[in-house]
């Protein structure tokens, strides 16, 4: 039993941090500003790097392209009505 009380109040500790932290309202009421510093000496790092080999070669190689026949439907044009073809307006209610 000890365990699950240890459990429900870590549980219980959880949750009104969560409160507190969650229901806080900040306001900066003060700007900020950086430290003066003085800086003397020192040293850059150095690196002595070896690059990969890379070659870059070309050759000429001859390649079968499949034929494709591509057969399209035909296109719908829509094209205005005729006049004769026309539904009139209908009057306003």
């Amino acid at each position: 039993m000890r365990n699950r009380s240890g459990v429900k109040s870590l549980v219980v500790l959880a949750a009104l941090l969560a409160t507190t932290t969650a229901g806080c309202r900040v306001r900066q009421t003060q700007e900020g500003k950086a430290p003066e510093v003085e800086v003397k000496g020192g040293q850059v790092p150095k690196y002595d790097v070896d690059p990969a080999q890379v070659e870059v070669k070309t050759q000429k190689k001859e390649i079968t392209v499949p034929e494709v026949d591509v057969k399209m439907p035909p296109k719908e044009t829509s094209k205005p009505p005729k006049p004769h073809e026309q539904t009139p307006p209908k009057p306003p209610q």
